[in-house]
């Protein structure tokens, strides 16, 4: 089969742009083509059966040029059919959509003011999302988060049928045979860190939205005691001057690394002592879930979708929306005093692990396939 793949923008480290490439190469691994369309792509580009469309836009905008690009990208379309169409951003046309983000219009009414509604950019992403949960559309929705089917039918009245609620995807391969003792020396001795340091690690662009100065704040609330031994490691793709700015004024810039995107994340999973994931918004979390299967112990906002796992498996703490900085402060001091974090650890390898065992490890290329068959056999 031959399956087109569009995106606005690729870069290594982002969520939905690691979840598309990997379902791109799931797919060429079953014998499919695959040819991504995208208006900027970071980083080295797939081999084999899959290829990358670099396509040009116009705007100084970013609704603009997404404009631009969708058009471009269209008309490519056109040139070359593919057998599904299959969308990593909202956009109209396609066959099926997945929704690495939550519903637009649902957050621009109850995080934005009136006036917004009035912008060139909230009737852009408005428009899309409807060309993909409208009532009237045809697209098949593949959803991270259970709670986003909600709030999708409550805007637009989707069909229940149109959803399929996917089940997180288990990096049991990237995190396979991770030696703790060799990381966490490792980690240790990059930084320039104690031996017994203990270490906090976050992982994630867009630090605000992730809650890296909330992580800062909980650090330096630590007991005089626990925060001579503890250091703060974030690891995204992001602007750090006002993150730097912050652990200087609450005196705590010589335990706050901030460093660029790395590929050697399990590592570094395996090596730390606690994930800190307070994030303000985050539909799923694919770091949750790397995180329990490293065997790392979570501390995470009840408002990010795989938060639930953390709950169901015991592997952390769930903090509670509306959030207060003091439950993560609490929080974090009676992880960092638990004598044994290792029931936390291991409660979230097993639980990943029982998920792997029960689960198709190509379900979206699985749903894919039927969807293309589904859509060839109306055109017979």
């Amino acid at each position: 089969m031959k399956f087109a793949f569009l995106i606005f923008k690729y870069f290594p480290f982002g969520g939905v742009q690691r979840d598309m490439l990997r379902i791109a190469r799931d797919c060429a691994a079953k014998g499919h083509e695959v040819t991504i369309y995208t208006g900027k792509w970071q980083g080295d580009k797939p081999e084999g059966n899959i290829k990358v469309v670099c396509l040009p836009s116009k705007g100084w905008l970013n609704h603009r040029r997404y404009t631009s690009l969708i058009s471009a990208m269209q008309q490519q379309i056109k040139l070359n059919p593919p057998d599904l169409l299959v969308g990593f951003n909202r956009m109209p046309g396609l066959d099926a959509y997945f929704a690495a983000d939550p519903c637009f219009i649902e957050r621009a009414h109850s995080e934005r003011g009136y006036w917004y509604r009035f912008t060139g950019r909230y009737r852009f992403f408005a428009d899309t999302e409807r060309a993909v949960a409208g009532e009237d559309s045809q697209c098949k929705i593949l959803l991270l988060s259970p709670p986003e089917k909600a709030a999708f039918q409550r805007w637009y009245h989707t069909p229940e049928s149109r959803f399929y609620l996917l089940p997180p995807n288990i990096p049991t391969e990237r995190f396979a045979n991770l030696d703790r003792m060799a990381a966490h020396q490792q980690l240790r001795q990059e930084f320039g860190l104690p031996k017994d340091a203990k270490v906090l690690l976050m992982v994630g662009s867009a630090f605000i939205r992730k809650g890296l100065d909330r992580a800062i704040e909980a650090l330096a609330a630590l007991p005089e005691n626990i925060r001579s031994n503890c250091w703060l490691l974030a690891v995204g793709e992001d602007k750090a001057e006002k993150m730097h700015a912050l652990a200087g004024k609450l005196g705590v810039a010589s335990r706050v690394i901030i460093t660029k995107g790395r590929s050697d994340i399990p590592q570094l999973m395996a090596g730390a002592d606690v994930l800190l994931h307070p994030a303000r918004s985050e539909l799923a979390g694919i770091v949750i879930i790397e995180a329990m299967t490293a065997g790392l112990p979570v501390i995470v906002t009840e408002n990010c979708g795989y938060a639930m796992h953390i709950s169901a498996a015991g592997a952390g703490r769930v903090l509670p929306v509306p959030y207060q900085q003091s439950d993560l402060n609490l929080a974090l001091v009676d992880a960092l005093q638990l004598p044994d974090l290792e029931k936390w650890a291991k409660a979230g390898r097993q639980y990943t692990a029982q998920i792997a065992a029960s689960t198709s490890a190509t379900v979206e290329v699985d749903l894919l396939e039927t969807f293309a068959a589904e859509k060839s056999a109306k055109h017979v």
